[in-house]
């Protein structure tokens, strides 16, 4: 794996399901290759982040930064609080199966993306078995199949959730920042982490200098991509910096593949941290 990119697609609201994944889909197909895309399955309530507005003025920053409005559009703004939530990947089932049959791996990133972001520490346990037990059977009634990762929103976990996660039987996660493969401990799972930053959390020009720069020496790494993003206003760009990956003779691969071709004797048996990422507002795993 000298030189081996995979590419972690998180579908976080319904406009980004509507409307970033098929240009997503478009723009990958143009440039011939495949991606790991993690589905949010329930509720689209987006609308609870003006509370964090209120609370956290990181967040507030990493709004104005990252263009928000323009990002994510008005009304999922109001989505959960003025609007009713939308079902974000259950509402597209057609667009499910697209991804499916142009070779893309699908897997499961959230049944209600927004309450686990903003809430999880003050969430019970049996929340938490039930918001896995609403999603798993919500991904498994839209694709046919189990799904076997589970991609934590905004890369949020705890104890607990790895103690449910344990009895789902997944081959793989993909739910933290750290820098390289490892076995979760405990669990004796892989984990294949997203290594390099996201778009919103520097901004295109620092973070596409920032990525080309890690991926100079070669190696394995994972591009955190989300479909409201990469897939919406800053599609060009993202298609730019694909363009300049390719001509660093990268090979782009799914979560699968490289899971696949991890030599689990050879990884690092780890417990995960917790810390704040340069532009993200809150803490994230690592």
């Amino acid at each position: 794996m000298k030189r081996t990119l995979g590419l972690k697609i998180d579908v976080d609201t319904w406009e980004g399901m509507k409307k970033g994944v098929p240009r997503l889909l478009d723009s990958l197909s143009e440039l011939a290759i495949k991606g790991t895309f993690y589905l949010s399955m329930g509720p689209d309530a987006s609308g609870l982040a003006v509370l964090q507005l209120l609370k956290n003025p990181r967040f507030l920053k990493k709004m104005l930064r990252s263009n928000a409005p323009g990002l994510y559009g008005f009304k999922t703004a109001l989505y959960g609080t003025l609007l009713p939530s939308p079902m974000i990947a259950l509402s597209f089932p057609e667009l499910v199966r697209r991804i499916m049959a142009e070779g893309h791996e699908v897997q499961f990133h959230a049944w209600d993306h927004r309450r686990w972001q903003d809430g999880l520490p003050r969430r019970s346990e049996q929340w938490i078995r039930d918001w896995f037990a609403k999603g798993m059977t919500a991904f498994q009634n839209v694709t046919g199949q189990k799904a076997s990762s589970f991609g934590a929103p905004a890369w949020l976990i705890d104890d607990r959730v790895l103690k449910i996660v344990g009895d789902y039987g997944f081959s793989y996660l993909s739910c933290t920042r750290a820098s390289e493969p490892f076995l979760h401990e405990g669990l004796m799972i892989p984990e294949i982490p997203s290594d390099l930053p996201c778009f919103e959390e520097l901004g295109v020009k620092m973070a596409g200098d920032n990525i080309l720069s890690l991926l100079a020496n070669g190696g394995l790494h994972v591009l955190p991509v989300h479909a409201e993003v990469e897939g919406g206003i800053w599609n060009a760009h993202f298609m730019h910096l694909i363009a300049e990956i390719k001509e660093m003779s990268y090979k782009f691969s799914r979560l699968n593949e490289i899971n696949n071709s991890l030599k689990r004797d050879q990884l690092d048996i780890r417990k995960y941290g917790m810390a704040l990422l340069p532009g993200r507002s809150v803490p994230c795993a690592l």
